[in-house]
């Protein structure tokens, strides 16, 4: 079976390394090994938030440096406010292996547009796109909608958080106006989803300074224009399985048409071990056989619809241990929320526990405010 690759990466949460022997740098490196052993080969590249260094300091920067070694495929890496924290981010760029911002990749096809919200402050909260930057995104947003390309947008803050309102609305109407598929941030220190009915606001929990849960990294695809976003606790053993297509009902726009007789179901299998068998089931129904594409990543298989609420994939590997992912598939019950779509978290999906998402999240962005 042919079916297109979806982009894939891994997303390790705002980092906020000190020194090698806090638990942050222990816990990172532990990600980075898992990463590379187990997913690195499914994966397109890893994605830094910003909050780097806690304090901006070239030894915080080298540490982290000396740890991406270990990794053979692409980091992408923006800033945050503790970046700036010396005034500048002349560390930042020195030091890490980091690219100038913003800058726009196309990765599978996907247009990625990463941006840099800190330098153009003065540091702290200060987040500002400035006149140049917000041109330079609106051109590219433009021109990828022009040609009916996806976009996602990796940035350190929902739009809301600019300290600007002026910049914040921008922000938030070129996104929504040019059907941003994704923005993909740091911030927060929890994981956290909100869907405007267009785009997917996704943070992923603070590696360096947890608030709640375990330490881990999320998991995150575009396969056709479906979203698929998964936490993986460090500890959580391998295979681990992620749906990539259809979309959790939580994650697809509201323009989405209603599902016809079939589901096409695409998957991941993360693990370095052979993967032997990969089924999957609507509901109670019984099992359907995945068959492994021609990219050797996705796991592909369709089944009858029969307005089923859940969707699961079980992936079995040759030491003989399975690997589950459900989802929930929108139906009549499903009921479509009001939509606030003011660049904050003011649209959050809520509590979602069997994928990391407590909703006990305390600060530094409730609905777009400082708490």
């Amino acid at each position: 079976m042919n079916v297109p690759t979806p982009m894939i990466y891994a997303h390790i949460g705002d980092l906020h390394i000190t020194s090698a022997k806090e638990q942050n740098y222990i816990d990172l490196l532990s990600i980075i090994a898992q990463i590379e052993t187990e997913c690195s080969n499914k994966l397109d590249f890893v994605y830094l938030p910003g909050d780097n260094a806690d304090n901006g300091l070239p030894e915080q920067y080298q540490l982290i440096a000396t740890a991406l070694k270990m990794l053979s495929i692409p980091v992408h890496i923006i800033t945050g406010d503790h970046d700036m924290e010396q005034g500048s981010l002349a560390n930042f760029y020195h030091t890490l292996p980091a690219q100038q911002l913003p800058k726009a990749l196309n990765i599978k096809g996907i247009n990625c547009l990463f941006l840099d919200v800190c330098g153009p402050g003065s540091g702290g909260p200060d987040f500002r796109l400035g006149k140049p930057q917000a041109e330079w995104l609106t051109s590219h947003l433009e021109n990828a909608k022009s040609n009916d390309q996806k976009t996602v947008v990796f940035t350190h803050t929902y739009p809301a958080d600019l300290k600007d309102s002026n910049e914040a609305r921008l922000l938030n109407n070129v996104l929504y106006a040019n059907d941003v598929l994704l923005v993909d941030m740091g911030h927060t220190h929890y994981n956290d989803l909100a869907n405007n009915g267009k785009t997917i606001f996704a943070a992923t929990r603070s590696t360096g300074q947890i608030e709640e849960g375990p330490v881990g990294y999320s998991l995150v695809s575009v396969d056709n224009g479906s979203v698929g976003w998964r936490f993986k606790p460090l500890h959580d053993a391998f295979p681990f399985v992620m749906i990539t297509s259809p979309a959790d009902h939580r994650l697809q726009p509201d323009s989405l048409p209603q599902q016809n007789e079939f589901i096409e179901v695409h998957a991941v299998v993360f693990g370095r071990r052979t993967v032997k068998q990969v089924k999957c089931r609507a509901d109670k129904q019984e099992w359907t056989i995945m068959t492994l594409c021609e990219d050797k990543i996705t796991w592909a298989a369709q089944i009858t619809h029969t307005d089923a609420s859940a969707l699961t994939v079980m992936a079995t590997d040759e030491s003989g241990r399975p690997g589950i992912h459900t989802i929930e598939l929108r139906g009549a019950s499903n009921h479509q929320p009001k939509r606030i779509c003011n660049g904050s978290d003011a649209d959050s999906i809520g509590v979602w526990p069997e994928n990391g998402i407590f909703g006990t999240q305390l600060g530094p962005n409730s609905n777009g405010k400082p708490s």
